[in-house]
């Protein structure tokens, strides 16, 4: 399977403090329905700080099970300590994902020389695809496109990056250091069309956990050279990504899938519910956009 186009950056939906597994199930089904190219749970926006480690492997295999192969699964495995990454990247391929994201370590601040010896150790344990996720902001670590052109050429397991500096010079000189075949995917729903056009190959999306459609079409309408419909669309989904970040990931789009009828309002601390005036700022978004009925 490849991971190319949009994938989702799936929710992890609660009630009452357990995984919901049936809200679960119908919103992987209803992403595949919709047109969606992967999916990735236990994702930061899978709120998978907060998972034990046995809701992780549960999360896991209800999404690998529910999907049925019809699009490619992508579990988050990564953790700041190399250990538990290889605990996690060995549940995920038990469970029979297609590859594992893995975060580079975060709160621990690992030199480059570091990075390369985190990831090196966990291929050893465990050969499965992996797409690293580099995300200094929530990390504090950028992990250099030095260094990941020296991890796709030293670990075969290495097959790609999820960028999510909002640095285009940073994404170009990675694909101009990798390489063609190495999968450049963007981490941030704002930078997806420019990500493209310097030759990435899709999204892993926040966004696309309420248009996994749209999200879906853009990609496949800029490889198919329509790039009229490609711009249109990214202008369209503008203020949907917007909203998205109106609070901490993932609590508007919580927010949003609880509005659309499709998950519990359920976050797990220290995330709580939106404010109320975001919320009505999301609602009228989400109404204009016709995912939900418009406030009067």
């Amino acid at each position: 399977m490849s991971f190319t186009g949009a994938l989702t950056a799936l929710v992890t939906p609660f009630n009452k403090g357990v995984v919901d597994e049936d809200a679960y199930r119908n919103l992987i089904e209803w992403q595949i329905e919709q047109g969606i190219n992967g999916l990735v749970p236990c994702g930061t926006t899978g709120e998978s700080a907060t998972l034990s480690h046995n809701e992780h492997a549960q999360v896991v295999r209800i999404c690998v099970d529910q999907a049925k192969g019809r699009v490619p699964v992508l579990a988050g495995s990564g953790s700041n300590s190399t250990k538990e990454a290889i605990e996690l990247t060995k549940v995920a391929k038990q469970a029979k994902a297609d590859g594992v994201l893995l975060i580079t370590p975060y709160y621990n601040k690992p030199t480059q020389d570091g990075l390369v010896a985190h990831f090196k150790a966990v291929a050893k344990e465990v050969s499965i695809p992996m797409i690293l996720y580099n995300v200094p902001g929530r990390t504090c670590v950028n992990m250099l496109p030095e260094t990941l052109s020296r991890l796709f050429r030293e670990v075969p397991e290495v097959k790609g990056v999820k960028e999510a500096t909002g640095n285009m010079a940073q994404v170009s000189e990675v694909l101009e250091y990798c390489g063609a075949d190495f999968i450049v995917l963007s981490g941030d729903d704002f930078t997806v069309l420019p990500l493209l056009a310097l030759g990435g190959k899709g999204v892993i999306s926040v966004v696309s956990n309420i248009v996994p459609d749209k999200m879906s079409d853009l990609c496949r309408t800029f490889t198919a050279g329509d790039m009229n419909k490609a711009q249109d669309l990214h202008y369209e989904l503008a203020p949907l990504c917007r909203a998205m970040f109106l609070e901490t990931n993932p609590v508007p789009a919580k927010t949003s899938l609880a509005l659309m009828g499709k998950i519990k309002p359920e976050l797990r601390l220290p995330m709580v519910r939106m404010q109320s005036n975001n919320e009505a700022r999301l609602k009228d978004l989400l109404g204009q956009a016709g995912l939900v009925a418009l406030t009067q």
